[in-house]
């Protein structure tokens, strides 16, 4: 009997309506053996730019559709949600300008050489996509990371068709996008199993698994990545697997810094740690603050916004559950106070808080190691350090992330060499992304961003957002002595599609 997947309001933890039934294991099988049959079809670089411009058209035009079912299944809010989808649009048509730019297939032509010694070959390399692409989709972002996110856009720019994982917590959300893509692959004279879509746990097991299955992207938990990792290096032929597991995102506040500005970075760290309800994987869990009167100004500042922070739901129930037990295991240890103790509110709403404890405990207590792991939702770490020596003794404790923040005084920026560029480079050594005297919650999309970082962060040194995302599906591949004919049209003398390259040393184009 088919298991049915619904639609749940976080906002009251009833059920709305049922969306669909969780795949079975021929249900997943089906739907990759279609998008490997049609992965000829995005070969055409015309076919995927018409394709990804055609989606983010599909999805601006079902916006006030798509927005109502996210809010209603998530409850961030349709501001929030506008934003997003709009940020989802712009990652399609990003992507797009990519795939016609062409620069993302890294052209690279070396003519045989007789005076070389050795003689050197013809050579001629660029990349080609992996195959079918099994994408899992996030919690806190149905859209901008979800069906028709960033890992299912680049890898169609990649031109890989894609099997989402739909997340159980935005089912009706995922078959509205699903169905916009659907109708943009239509219109780009394409197939529509370019772009397939899978619901239930098992069904996440079974897609890692399939032989067909030739890269997989995720988004989510530790616990769960790490076992999808673990199956995609355990199969007869392992696979790549891009997953974004979970970060701390630590700040450091330079003494400097709190005299100057207590207050603002005060409420700057409130507005971010609380920015949809702490669920953002850029959320900052650890905040290394000053001791004496600097850090505590920033401390008040920082207590009256969280107190003033409206209280609102969590994804789902299991995420409320987990968070208030965390708050609660964290506040048990010794030297921990709540100045603004995270609470449970009315229906399915929590409230906003924040711990403090001594630097020093987090260096020399095994118990106090809780605090250095990711609390999802709307709670931060203040650590109250010492000295400089405090600080590089609480970071060189901590894994990987996907952001660090260095937050610094005016006079220290100009101090080449001096204390603040130390910290920084103790920082970059942790993050993917390094922030000065700013807060690391929302992503730009952009050709400069990298959204990834050392282990826990994500699996592999790649990003998941920005122009480079698309280089997770591509793989390089050198012909040697070819003759022209049998050469493929992107490595040809003549560049009859006007690819950027680099011939025997030198760009063209």
């Amino acid at each position: 009997m088919a298991v049915p997947v619904w639609s749940v309001d976080p906002r009251t933890g009833k059920r709305r309506e049922q969306v669909a039934a969780e795949a079975t294991a021929a249900d997943v099988d089906a739907a990759v053996r279609a998008a490997h049959a049609v992965r000829g079809e995005l070969a055409d670089r015309t076919a995927r730019i018409t394709l990804l411009r055609a989606a983010a058209e599909e999805l601006e035009a079902a916006r006030g559709e798509i927005v109502a079912a996210a809010d209603a299944e998530t409850a961030l809010g349709e501001v929030r949600l506008n934003g997003e989808l709009g940020r989802t649009t712009y990652q399609l048509l990003a992507f797009a300008d990519e795939v016609a730019d062409g620069a993302y297939l890294d052209v690279v032509i070396d003519h045989a050489d007789a005076s070389l010694t050795p003689p050197r070959p013809d050579l001629r390399r660029y990349k080609i996509p992996l195959g079918v692409v099994a994408v899992y989709a996030a919690s806190n972002f149905p859209l901008a990371f979800s069906v028709p996110g960033g890992d299912t856009a680049s890898a169609l720019a990649a031109g890989c068709p894609v099997v989402v994982k739909a997340h159980p917590d935005h089912p009706a959300t995922s078959e509205l996008c699903a169905a916009a893509l659907r109708r943009a692959a239509v219109r780009a004279g394409l197939s529509e199993d370019v772009v397939r879509v899978v619901h239930g746990f098992e069904a996440g097991v079974e897609l890692v698994k399939h032989p067909l299955v030739a890269a997989a992207g995720f988004t989510g938990s530790i616990r769960g990545g790490r076992a999808l990792f673990d199956a995609a290096a355990a199969r007869p032929v392992p696979i790549p697997f891009h997953g974004e597991l979970g970060s701390l995102n630590p700040v450091v506040v330079t003494e400097a810094a709190a005299k100057e500005r207590a207050e603002e970075i005060g409420g700057g760290l409130a507005g971010s740690m609380t920015l949809g309800s702490g669920q953002f994987c850029t959320k900052p869990g650890l905040v290394l603050a000053p001791e004496g009167e600097a850090g505590d100004r920033l401390l008040k500042a920082l207590a009256g916004s969280v107190a003033g922070a409206a209280r609102g739901p969590l994804l789902d129930t299991r995420m409320r559950e987990a968070f208030l037990a965390g708050v609660r295991a964290r506040a048990e240890l010794e030297d921990v106070t709540a100045p603004v103790a995270a609470a449970e509110g009315e229906e399915q709403s929590v409230g906003a808080g924040f711990l403090t404890v001594p630097a020093e405990r987090l260096v020399g207590s095994e118990r106090h190691a809780l605090l250095l792991e990711e609390c999802f939702g709307p709670v931060t770490v203040v650590a109250r350090y010492r000295d400089a020596g405090e600080i590089s003794a609480v970071l060189a404790k901590l894994p990987g992330n996907l952001t660090a923040t260095l937050h610094i005084a005016q006079e220290e920026a100009g101090q080449e060499g001096g204390a603040a560029a130390r910290l920084l480079g103790e920082l970059t050594a942790l993050a993917g992304r390094v922030l000065v005297n700013g807060w690391p919650t929302g992503v730009a999309v952009a050709p400069a961003q990298h959204h990834g970082g050392p282990y826990p962060a994500t699996t592999s040194t790649s990003t998941s957002v920005g122009a480079t995302a698309v280089e997770r599906w591509l793989r390089p591949v050198a012909y040697q002595d070819t003759p022209p004919a049998l050469l493929p049209e992107e490595l040809r003398d003549d560049n009859p599609l006007g690819l950027p390259r680099r011939v025997d040393g030198r760009r063209e184009g």
